[in-house]
């Protein structure tokens, strides 16, 4: 049985909603370390166990520090239980700085990789979600480390998203190879050529081509990344409140909306934000998910579940099998590799 770290610090909803959440997950056959404060967690069901952990620093202004300085919080317990091999995969209701921060002291990059990279499966109004990474784990990447996260997003997408070849592409302001900045024009080049082994590698694409169904993973830096989330969270939002705010207007469109009703529901059913289970911290030695802090009960339950699923897929061994066949594993220092030390 697959055992998932859950951090109850830090959620909008209270840590009795994630606790709610976790009992979800564990009625479903997943063993949960639960850290967070006993007293506002209150009862849980049978497969969930409760450490109390009262001090959350998801609202640290500076995580690293507060991760270095606050070992009893609950995100550094919770990401301490996976490093010491009482869980297999870290989830956090908090902040991702903080998240990312106890995953980097704790857990640790895997051996090879430059840096994490946060994934997001972005859902679609028809198909599969789209991975995008990274978004907002580095606001700047050299050419190593997008081609790393092509490897990731694929080896991911694959895994847990159930992808058979994934379509991986570089976003960037053309689709013509020498369009973006130099670095993408030679990220470009590495995983069109020998750095791309493995890879079903399409090439560029463009923002208005990310909801098209067109890639199953789309690179690129952290800066870029979560702007576009943002802006398509903000865009699809507005549309959804405009059509609402249409439908109200009259007593005939009153009618129209209560006749597309169920249609909508759909609608809101293909694009909820909490069906992937929130945004994957991936190339640490386990797999993390930063769930979105205003996540109900029903987000933090797929977000445990969706972990527990990339420990069975063993995704990543997975990625690190995918980055050695391309040769895309960071170099050893000297005699013997320090990465994650």
């Amino acid at each position: 049985m697959v055992t998932v770290a859950v951090d109850a610090g830090g959620a909008d909803l209270g840590p009795a909603e994630v606790a709610a959440g976790a009992s979800e997950a564990a009625a479903a056959g997943i063993s949960v370390l639960l850290y967070g404060p006993a007293r506002e967690i209150g009862e849980v069901g049978e497969g969930v166990r409760v450490i109390d952990a009262p001090i959350s620093i998801a609202k640290a202004k500076d995580p690293a520090y507060a991760v270095r300085s606050t070992p009893e919080a609950s995100i550094v317990q919770a990401a301490r239980a996976v490093a010491d091999g009482e869980a297999q995969a870290l989830v956090s209701g908090g902040s991702t700085g903080s998240a990312l921060a106890a995953g980097l002291f704790n857990i640790k990059r895997d051996r090879g990789i430059y840096r994490p990279a946060l994934a997001l499966p972005l859902p679609m109004l028809a198909g599969p979600p789209v991975l995008l990474l990274d978004v907002g784990a580095n606001v700047s990447c050299r050419p190593e480390h997008l081609v790393q996260f092509a490897h990731m997003g694929s080896a991911f997408s694959h895994a847990v998203l159930g992808r058979e070849r994934p379509r991986v592409a570089l976003l960037s302001n053309g689709e013509e190879p020498v369009k973006g900045t130099p670095d993408l024009i030679e990220v470009y080049e590495r995983l069109a050529g020998e750095s791309g082994t493995g890879l079903n590698f399409i090439g560029n694409i463009e923002g208005t081509h990310i909801t098209d169904g067109v890639a199953d993973v789309v690179v690129m830096d952290g800066f870029i990344g979560n702007v576009t989330l943002k802006v398509i969270e903000g865009v699809s939002g507005r549309m959804l409140r405009g059509v609402h705010d249409a439908s109200m207007r009259s007593p005939r469109s009153r009618l129209g909306a209560w006749m597309v009703e169920p249609s909508m529901r759909r609608l809101r059913a293909d694009i909820d934000p909490e069906a992937p289970g929130g945004a994957y911290l991936l190339g640490l030695r386990r797999l993390g998910v930063v769930a979105h802090g205003r996540f109900s009960r029903n987000g933090f339950a797929r977000a445990i579940q969706v972990a527990a699923r990339g420990v069975e897929e063993d995704v990543v061994s997975a990625t690190r099998a995918a980055l050695t066949a391309a040769g895309a594993l960071r170099e050893p220092a000297g005699s013997r590799a320090r990465d994650g030390d």
